[in-house]
């Protein structure tokens, strides 16, 4: 386990831009096992490892030819100089050309190193793997879009099959120690309160937070959709198994409930994790937690002392994420 000398020694050289070049360093085509690896060059006092894979976005690409040699880069900015304001001026430039348009098909890896006994004491570190395919031809003699905004990125328009323009590549996004966000202002209140509740609970007790758990990090944008800099965090969590929905219509009581929860914990892989879901997953009623205390307010005993002091607060001061 590394100290926290060894951290602070990492963080005077710069240890975000240590990982973002060791990414880049990489070439086309790597793997997960190559970047994780790579990673853990940069860190050789920790423990680094893959944790959650997400996918199912993409981007707006660049311009290919028909012969897939590339025309720009970035389809919005070409677009904007060749159009030089006006969108006709554009398709006449592009009447005759056989162009085709690009997307980032991505999914996101959160590698995670622990570095302390709390739930905040990990750094993590989010890497995208992008893939450029094509998307659609550019024009199209029966579309006159009315913008360029409209031209870049169509709403309704036929798309081809997304073959590969050029090999996946690996590129860094975001290293943060988890434990200097959850004591800035930029972490959120609800997800401060998550990871204290964490190392109040037997799930602390029991199991490492960033075996099971990732920040879904995203900028803060006021009223008028500016960034200032700030982060906000919701937990996500890295569980693989098909958790059932537990509805608000819920009738039992005692030996029901005790197997209920107990058996959604033996489900997700450590204690008291149904609470940690109800939290954060809109599938689990928060009426779970509110029948489960009321139950412990009876006769009835079948969490630890500790997770019953976090479930009064909870029912308390209630909060999810």
């Amino acid at each position: 386990m590394a100290t926290t000398t060894d951290l602070e020694a990492n963080q005077a050289k710069g240890l975000d831009l240590r990982v973002a070049d060791a990414c880049a360093a990489l070439p086309e085509g790597s793997d997960l096992v190559a970047l994780t690896a790579a990673v853990q060059g940069v860190l050789p006092g920790l423990e680094v490892h893959q944790v959650l894979t997400r996918g199912g976005w993409h981007r707006l690409g660049g311009v290919v030819d028909l012969d897939g040699r590339r025309v720009a880069q970035h389809i919005a900015e070409w677009a904007e100089a060749q159009a030089e304001g006006d969108i006709e001026k554009l398709l006449f430039k592009l009447s005759t050309a056989r162009y085709f348009a690009t997307r980032l098909n991505g999914q996101a890896h959160y590698l995670v190193a622990q570095a302390g006994p709390g739930a905040a004491d990990y750094i993590q570190i989010e890497v995208e793997q992008v893939q450029e395919v094509l998307d659609r031809c550019i024009t199209d003699p029966d579309w006159f879009p009315d913008s360029i905004a409209e031209f870049v990125d169509p709403l309704d328009f036929p798309r081809l099959e997304p073959g590969p323009v050029g090999p996946p590549r690996l590129l860094f996004r975001r290293l943060v120690q988890v434990g200097d966000l959850r004591a800035a202002s930029d972490a959120s209140q609800q997800a401060r309160r998550f990871l204290e509740d964490w190392d109040r609970s037997s799930a602390g007790e029991a199991a490492c937070f960033s075996d099971h758990w990732v920040l879904n990090l995203r900028e803060y944008q006021d009223g008028d959709g500016d960034a200032d800099g700030r982060l906000t965090a919701k937990p996500v969590t890295a569980c693989a198994a098909a958790i059932p929905a537990v509805s608000g219509e819920l009738a039992a009581r005692g030996a029901e409930f005790a197997n209920l929860i107990h058996g959604l914990d033996r489900q997700i892989g450590y204690p008291f994790a149904w609470l940690f879901h109800v939290l954060t997953d809109k599938r689990i009623s928060h009426r779970l937690a509110e029948a489960v205390h009321a139950d412990l307010m009876r006769a009835y005993a079948y969490l630890s002392a500790r997770d019953l002091r976090v479930l009064r607060d909870w029912y308390d001061q209630s909060y999810g994420v």
